[in-house]
């Protein structure tokens, strides 16, 4: 005998809407350098923690260049930076991995450091419907996402000469239709502009407010490849800088200073000496109300109160604390439930307690030079070696490794997390890779 039921549509709708809306709800795009809250933080799940050249990879395509760039990812879109020999290109990039169009923007690479990179090494960033990409010589340009051209300028055309020896490496900071950019690249004393805070009109490349950015910095230390980064609590937004021995923070509307960091590279400290080539390339990261601010060549590490004004020094009630080594060189710190990560250029994380800064762990991961970023997902924590090995912990005060992965292809750019699937940006190529 067969039972014939009644199906109750309305019901199953809502039912069907239910579960795509499930889904989809961990899926997210990746704006810009440090994904969607500027802080390493993806919200996305299931994602590939064993993976290499024949396992979980989606797709790979060859690059035409070599760069340092995270690509930013908006729905199937994702926008990357390279080089063609001399000339420096955006590139758009289907999340199926077919190529959509490239753009040259200008010309003049070089290479820095040796191996260590060159000047395709701000990240690009998007709001949907515009991308907005640097390079180290100058050039800033908006697109839209069919290719065209919106505006363009080069900041030392505007600004003046850049003074910096490896090129301007900082990533601009896109928020609400604003564009702002620290350029800290020569003397950082009342006297000159050339080191400043500038606001830009993300629609026409216009000027909405700048300032200059006096610190007394001097020598290498007037450089800084460090990136300007948000604090957002809900409550109040805010830009940090960091460069020149400060780290300083200024309103978003009028560009006025809130707060600046003092003790960094102290020039009064009779148990320091003024360290002359402390130049920053680590950036702050923003979270949970703090604020982290590193250094550099194994020096301080401070954490900073969200609610700081005037000047925060050892002496301050904003000031929360202070890890007197063990600074990342290059990776910035990553925040999240009540611990703060750190990893070295040596592939070392550190693991502290986010309200002390007391130290809960220290291991290494693999031994070879750490650029990229850290980013956590799903309860875990990538880590991103220069050779080719991404490393995946465990989060948690316990050091626990739970997979490395070879690609065999260097890479300096942090990887970017969107709809499940995990982008790398090689200096080869672009990997997709997703869990099957």
């Amino acid at each position: 005998m067969i039972c014939h039921r009644r199906l109750d549509v309305p019901k199953l709708a809502g039912l069907i809407l239910a579960l795509v809306v499930t889904s989809n709800a961990s899926a997210e795009n990746w704006p810009a350098w440090r994904g969607p809250t500027h802080n390493g933080i993806s919200h996305e799940k299931n994602l590939a923690v064993e993976f290499g050249p024949d396992k979980n990879v989606a797709w790979k395509i060859s690059l035409p260049g070599q760069a340092g760039a995270t690509p930013c990812i908006w729905d199937d879109n994702i926008f990357l930076t390279s080089v063609d020999d001399d000339d420096f290109l955006l590139m758009c990039i289907g999340t199926d991995g077919k190529e959509k169009w490239r753009r040259t923007i200008g010309s003049g690479n070089e290479r820095v450091r040796g191996d260590e990179g060159n000047y395709a090494s701000p990240s690009p960033s998007t709001d949907g419907k515009h991308v907005w990409v640097m390079f180290g010589q100058g050039d800033l340009a908006c697109f839209n996402f069919d290719g065209n051209e919106v505006w363009a300028f080069n900041l030392q055309d505007r600004y003046g000469k850049f003074r910096i020896q490896f090129g301007m490496a900082s990533t601009p900071v896109l928020h609400k239709g604003k564009l702002y950019l620290q350029l800290i690249h020569g003397e950082g004393k009342a006297t000159t502009k050339e080191a400043r805070v500038v606001a830009l009109d993300a629609s026409n490349g216009e000027e909405v407010w700048q300032t200059g950015r006096v610190t007394g910095a001097s020598q290498e230390n007037e450089h800084s490849y460090a990136s300007p980064t948000l604090y957002d609590d809900g409550k109040q937004t805010y830009l940090v800088t960091h460069g020149g021995d400060y780290a300083i923070a200024y309103d978003l509307e009028d560009g006025k200073e809130l707060w600046r960091l003092a003790g960094l590279n102290p020039r009064d400290d009779p148990n320091r000496r003024y360290h002359p080539t402390l130049r920053f390339v680590a950036s702050p990261v923003a979270n949970e109300g703090m604020v982290v601010v590193p250094t550099a060549k194994n020096g301080p590490v401070v954490a900073v109160k969200g609610s700081a004004r005037g000047l925060v020094d050892s002496d301050s009630s904003n000031h929360l604390w202070t890890r007197p080594q063990n600074t990342p060189d290059v990776p910035s710190p990553l925040i999240k439930d009540g611990l703060v990560y750190l990893c070295r250029e040596n592939g070392n994380l550190l693991v502290l307690d986010a309200k002390t800064g007391k130290e809960h762990d220290e291991n290494r991961t693999t031994r070879d030079r750490h650029r990229a970023s850290p980013v956590w997902a799903d309860g875990k924590i990538y880590l991103t070696a220069r050779g080719g090995v991404i490393t995946v912990v465990k989060e948690g005060p316990k050091f626990e490794i739970l997979s490395q992965n070879e690609l065999g292809e260097e890479i300096s750019a942090s990887p970017a997390i969107s709809n499940g699937t995990m982008y790398l940006r090689t200096f080869n190529s672009l990997w997709a890779i997703r869990q099957k």
